[in-house]
């Protein structure tokens, strides 16, 4: 993977996205980087969180305009598809995904960080989807992830006049979840993942899997998902281990992924 660094601290898995000198801009190879770094996630067993963030000042600024000038309709849709189809999987990997954004996420930079499950934000974090300014539509998800997560209004608002917003306007959107000062970003990002990784590895996946589908569907229908994952999470090892340690006062928990 040339642009995308993997590396493991504890049970939590940092991927960087790894090209500077263009801001983290997303081009074919970048995405198929991606792919791989998400297939490499999902086959570790040891991994249970995943930290998502880019190199130097960007977190990634954008889909690589320099690749996409020269497109036609079907290279733009070839394009759209292939990004689109791997922010997806990201979407559902089975392990929680924290994007800590370090500076511009813009474009795709911003469709990536919304296929994340947690958004952090650098108060230098730069957000906003400027394609129609550039003659083109959002192409990596921005207009079906941005009105779910900010409301129809604010994210037609900031996809049809192209505006570019900061990390205090984007915690007051819901668009981020926390600002922190860019020397704390990383330190409060693995903070965060090992919290979760203290807890039920199944429990934290079924949880997961339960919002995600919720939020497509109606409330009887994501009802049903959570009964069927609250069913599957009694017949673990791990929720024995967990009551165990609730009833005997114990604070020590050794959940097994079982």
């Amino acid at each position: 993977m040339s642009f995308v660094k993997f590396e493991k601290q504890g049970n939590v898995a940092v991927l960087t996205i790894d090209r500077p000198e263009a801001l983290n801009a997303l081009n074919s190879q970048v995405l198929c980087d991606l792919d791989a770094a998400i297939s490499q996630v999902e086959a570790d067993d040891e991994v249970r969180v995943v930290v998502l963030t880019g190199a130097g000042r960007s977190f990634v600024a954008g889909a690589d305009i320099g690749e996409m000038v020269n497109f036609s309709a079907i290279d733009g849709k070839k394009f759209g598809v292939h990004g689109g189809s791997i922010f997806l999987r990201l979407e559902n990997l089975s392990k929680p995904v924290i994007a800590a954004i370090n500076g511009f996420a813009l474009g795709g930079g911003c469709e990536l960080a919304m296929a994340c499950d947690i958004r952090i934000a650098s108060e230098k974090a730069k957000f906003g989807q400027p394609e129609v300014g550039l003659g083109i539509t959002p192409g990596f998800g921005g207009t079906q992830r941005l009105p779910r997560i900010v409301g129809i209004s604010k994210a037609m608002e900031l996809i049809l006049t192209a505006k570019v917003i900061g990390a205090a306007e984007a915690k007051e959107i819901g668009l981020v979840s926390q600002v922190y000062a860019p020397e704390e970003l990383m330190d409060k990002a693995l903070e965060l993942a090992n919290a979760i990784c203290a807890n039920a590895p199944i429990a934290v996946s079924e949880s997961k899997r339960c919002i995600r589908m919720g939020m497509q569907t109606d409330i009887a229908t994501g009802s049903a998902f959570e009964a069927e994952a609250f069913g599957v999470t009694c017949g673990t090892e791990d929720k024995n281990e967990g009551m165990g340690a609730f009833l005997a006062k114990r604070a020590e928990k050794n959940f097994q992924n079982k």
